[in-house]
């Protein structure tokens, strides 16, 4: 297969997801502050244009295919790192409020600075672990996101009956080899499968009270 340009790469990126020419200036300072802050600090693994492009803002965005992102307010994005999945979901909808949930200092610098240049408004910083966010706070979630972070294992913590959060859909990136297991498949829904530049990727959906 031909490698595309990187100009073409971004028009790609435009068509697929009805980006504004504004929304897709905000990828590019998106990807600009990526790559600054990687020589400094290890925000992200992947570091090239190509991949940033592709293998983050593409495979973020994949949500937006298999989900009515309008009906949702707001969104709990657990493990952010260097923002993988919600900035990109925030920037291509901006309505949603954002919750960021990132214990590394470093990472909570750096997302609050892309917030702040990309003028990114309802971006809420949470430094904790995700246990500490499901028993100490009561914010209004209508989705909790994840990838690369924490097992789904883990997650399903937010259904337990006493959590705010039981009543949240809750949506996981998975690799194309992940199967469910014993403990999380009473909750799963469905799964969908996309492919991000051949890749073959998962998003599986899970919610209380599905068995």
């Amino acid at each position: 297969m031909e490698k595309l340009s990187i100009s073409q790469l971004w028009k790609n990126l435009q068509q697929k997801y009805s980006l504004s020419d504004h929304q897709i200036q905000q990828f590019q300072q998106y990807a600009d502050l990526l790559q600054e802050w990687n020589r400094k600090f290890n925000i992200t693994a992947l570091t090239s244009l190509e991949d940033i492009i592709t293998l983050h803002f593409d495979d973020s965005l994949a949500l937006s295919k298999h989900y009515d992102m309008a009906s949702l307010k707001s969104i709990a994005d657990v493990g952010t790192g260097g923002g993988f999945p919600i900035i990109p979901l925030k920037i291509a909808f901006p309505h949603l409020q954002v919750v960021l949930i990132e214990v590394l200092h470093k990472r909570v610098t750096f997302l609050e600075h892309v917030a702040s240049v990309l003028s990114l408004s309802d971006v809420i910083m949470y430094p904790y672990d995700w246990k500490m966010f499901v028993r100490k706070t009561d914010f209004q979630v209508d989705m909790v996101i994840a990838r690369a972070s924490l097992r789904p294992e883990e997650l399903i913590f937010m259904f337990k009956p006493s959590s705010l959060y039981k009543d949240a859909v809750l949506v996981y990136w998975a690799s194309d080899s992940w199967e469910v297991s014993d403990k999380v498949k009473p909750f799963m829904t469905h799964e969908v499968e996309y492919e991000v530049l051949s890749k073959k990727r998962k998003l599986v959906f899970f919610k209380r009270g599905t068995n």
